[in-house]
């Protein structure tokens, strides 16, 4: 595992950063010790020993990756948001933020910043949820605000599905079988199969074989 403490941060704010990727956690790392009046107090690569360090070291703000070395950051948010933990909760991920954004809000995170506007927009962010404010795109708010004055009167898609839904989704859109699967994420293949149905029925997709091209289509797309 991945896990390291820092000394005592007593005046500056503390930032927690839980990312799978070293590179990562160390670009964050010196990004935010520009700042006189922020300092990281530690690092984790995993859900598990994330929300360890949070309890340990109670930061003012977690910055969370969504794919995460062992288990989901999404996972992780609803934790620390049943756990009643003050901390602020930043994502950072890779993951399209159309679709993310919304399911890590309703997580209980307070801000989103797509990997590729890391550089310019962390600081920013930072201070954003320290002020109890949401932290999104312009479009991603633009999109909530839509959605909140007229519904969502359309075609249905991978956005509507729920966490688990959408995990099972991108695996199938990986390739992996349901025995794969179900083996992956410690389930039946029977809860399997019937998530498998839930989504086809979903997104209105008349076959099993059109539910693997749909997820594998979808799968490339977010990778070009």
């Amino acid at each position: 595992m991945t896990q390291k403490h820092y000394g005592p941060a007593d005046k500056p704010t503390r930032v927690l950063i839980v990312d799978d990727h070293p590179v990562v956690r160390e670009g964050l790392i010196a990004m935010i010790a520009t700042q006189p009046d922020l300092s990281v107090c530690g690092e984790a690569s995993e859900a598990d020993e994330a929300y360890a360090m949070i309890r340990a070291t109670e930061p003012s703000v977690v910055i969370v990756d969504l794919a995460l070395r062992k288990g989901h950051g999404l996972e992780l948010i609803k934790r620390l948001s049943v756990a009643e933990s003050s901390a602020k909760v930043l994502v950072v991920s890779a993951y399209e933020e159309q679709l993310f954004a919304e399911r890590a809000l309703s997580a209980g995170a307070h801000g989103y910043i797509n990997k590729q506007k890391l550089q310019v927009e962390i600081i920013d962010g930072i201070r954003a949820v320290l002020r109890g404010e949401l932290y999104v795109s312009i479009e991603t708010a633009q999109r909530l605000l839509e959605q909140t004055i007229s519904g969502k009167g359309r075609r249905r898609g991978p956005e509507d599905l729920s966490d688990r839904e959408l995990q099972i989704f991108e695996l199938i859109g990986q390739g992996k079988s349901t025995r794969l699967i179900a083996r992956q994420l410690h389930l039946s293949i029977h809860t399997i199969e019937s998530h498998r149905e839930n989504i086809r029925a979903k997104l209105n997709l008349a076959s099993g074989v059109e539910l693997v091209q749909h997820a594998v289509q979808w799968v490339l797309e977010k990778r070009f």
